[in-house]
């Protein structure tokens, strides 16, 4: 720091909160510390008594927060983001599109296992809309050693940080089951899934009823993969019971399966594979009754054109329970993080 007549101050950095009181009216800060001086601001720190000042002195090798926190932004900033006005050494992330908020964990872990330096985020995966505050990064200090922002920059990867454009895709729903498939109750799956689908703006375009017939099931899903569908939904037979023939008849189709199972609840017998570029999902009987599943965790990724893996699925093991709130406030929960 160093010490400056007040009218000597503008364009310098202010290292000290300077208080403003009105007898009856106001007490509280006027100029906060790293505020930069403005011609204007002359006039109104001289009427409060401040005729000279402390402001911070560059010393080669140190950065203010401000050019710090714009370093860090730059960094670790990727696609789908703008970004507010820096204030007092701080920026947030704020999210360009609806879309998929992507967080590197490890990398992101690094950066703050540095010191003094910060990055807060929103959870890896969660499903945003435009203009969600979805990440914020600061400096502790005023000004910080530009070693520790060198550092930063190369121990971690670029770009840790992005917002996910959702590509809405065609959807097949082949709804199963001989109760369904012989009327014997009304299909309430395929509403429900298409109510789903057209949050993220898809179009249901091949919607069909088998019965519990293998080879039925089969020829539908044949039907599905051979017409301009994108993402197939198979719902119903998906338990051990030995009517739900559901999983088998999409082994039998061939492609990759990339697990019968997931470590959510509601969601466990959910069931993902790929046929070429086109993905599968086997349905639980909770996509119809619960609020959210573990159905709710992996479309948004898959309408990103993520190619999912088991490891995926499994890392969903801490925070897969959903609470079943009487009130939902998903994405804004635990689950699925």
């Amino acid at each position: 720091m160093k010490t400056v007549k007040t009218v000597d101050a503008v364009g310098m950095i202010l290292c000290h909160d300077i208080t403003k009181i009105v007898p009856g009216e106001f007490k509280g800060v006027a100029f906060k510390k790293g505020h930069i001086i403005t011609e204007e601001d002359v006039p109104e720190l001289l009427k409060l008594g401040k005729d000279n000042l402390f402001v911070w002195e560059h010393i080669e090798g140190t950065l203010h927060e401000n050019d710090a926190a714009i370093r860090i932004k730059e960094h670790t900033a990727g696609c789908g983001l703008d970004f507010s006005a820096i204030k007092e050494g701080k920026i947030d992330f704020l999210a360009a599109e609806d879309g998929l908020l992507k967080v590197d964990v490890d990398e992101l872990l690094k950066i703050n296992s540095l010191r003094e330096i910060v990055i807060a985020t929103l959870h890896n995966n969660t499903p945003v809309k435009k203009g969600t505050k979805v990440a914020g990064t600061r400096v502790i200090p005023l000004v910080i050693n530009e070693e520790k922002i060198l550092e930063m920059e190369k121990i971690s990867k670029k770009e840790i940080i992005k917002v996910l454009p959702i590509k809405p895709k065609k959807v097949a729903i082949i709804t199963t089951g001989n109760e369904v498939f012989y009327g014997r109750i009304t299909d309430k799956f395929g509403p429900i899934l298409t109510r789903k689908v057209n949050e993220y703006g898809c179009e249901v375009v091949y919607h069909t009823f088998s019965s519990d017939d293998k080879e039925m099931i089969k020829e539908k899903i044949a039907q599905a993969l051979n017409s301009e569908a994108e993402v197939i939904l198979c719902t119903g037979g998906m338990s051990v019971d030995p009517d739900d023939r559901t999983p088998l008849a999409i082994r039998e189709m061939g492609g990759e399966l990339i697990t019968y199972g997931s470590p959510v609840l509601p969601g466990a017998m959910l069931l993902l594979a790929y046929h070429g570029e086109k993905a599968i999902l086997g349905l639980p009987g909770c996509v119809m009754h619960s609020k959210r599943t573990a159905f709710d965790l992996v479309l948004p990724r898959i309408l990103t054109d993520e190619k999912l893996t088991f490891e995926d699925i499994a890392k969903y093991g801490h925070g897969g329970l959903c609470l079943d709130c009487p009130i939902c406030t998903y994405p804004h929960c635990s689950f699925g993080k």
